[in-house]
């Protein structure tokens, strides 16, 4: 067994609006009994769990650990409100208690793309203040772009600025092989040009007409991407965000599925 593990995102069980909103405890057990190794909750599912000491005698219960938490703000202006600095804040504190852990940073995607240059260069300048706050602490940061209309870095052109702007010495790159492939990329051919910064890696799978896709039946090359991981000396996590259809009605029931598609098609190329 390679030093590759597997986990999985909450975001699948946000799909179903606020149904699963405060039942985090019930998220855990569906995951573990899937095979999943760890939890990369969004800090909206933290509810009752912002102490991390609770928090982590659920992952205990259900031999879960936290690999990534995602954290989610629009950072539109050049520095952060205050808001969304006490925010960052609270969770750099939180993330203390879980030393082996990623902060992830993700933008909320915006209703457009006017103004692209200026807020392009405003959500560099705020992720990368956050990430050197948190290095201050021992804390590891990374950060996810995504694919709506609305989000800033979502083509070939946009992930250059992005990935050139990100201060390394601070803050690494999560690439979303999904999110990549719905932005015209060939997701293999950008993990391998960032490998350098690469220290998460977000799988989804997406249908050639653009749909996500339960993963395994979609385009994505989840097998050459996982071969290449390994070969490269990749030791991270690989974080599973099913966004497919099924997921807004069966959140669980998908989960279970990926599970299995893990078990028999990826777990052997680990």
């Amino acid at each position: 067994m390679g030093k590759i593990k597997i986990g999985c995102e909450t975001y699948t069980w946000a799909m179903s609006g606020d149904a699963y909103k405060n039942k985090l405890e019930h998220i855990l057990g569906v995951m573990s009994k899937a095979g999943f190794k760890s939890i990369e909750p969004d800090t909206g599912f933290m509810n009752g769990f912002t102490d991390p000491r609770v928090f982590k005698e659920a992952l205990d219960k259900n031999n879960i650990e936290l690999s990534v938490l995602c954290h989610v703000e629009d950072w539109r202006n050049p520095k952060e409100t205050a808001e969304e600095k006490r925010n960052a804040d609270q969770w750099i504190e939180f993330m203390n208690y879980f030393p082996e852990a990623i902060l992830l940073l993700v933008q909320m995607p915006g209703g457009d793309r006017e103004n692209l240059v200026e807020r392009q260069q405003n959500l560099l300048s705020c992720v990368n203040e956050i990430a050197t706050r948190a290095a201050g602490e021992g804390i590891t940061c990374s950060y996810h772009p995504n694919s709506p209309m609305g989000s800033i870095y979502r083509t070939e052109e946009d992930y250059k600025i992005l990935l050139n702007g990100l201060d390394s010495k601070v803050i690494k790159y999560t690439p979303d092989v999904g999110h990549m492939a719905k932005g015209g990329m060939d997701p293999l051919k950008v993990i391998k040009e960032y490998r350098d910064i690469v220290n998460c890696v977000h799988y989804k799978d997406m249908f050639e007409n653009g749909k996500w896709a339960q993963m395994g039946e979609g385009i994505i090359d989840f097998e050459g991407i996982t071969k290449y991981l390994k070969e490269s000396g990749f030791e991270g996590w690989i974080i599973v965000e099913d966004e497919c259809d099924e997921a807004i009605v069966n959140p669980d029931g998908v989960t279970a599925k990926d599970g299995i598609y893990i078990e028999e098609v990826l777990r052997p190329l680990l």
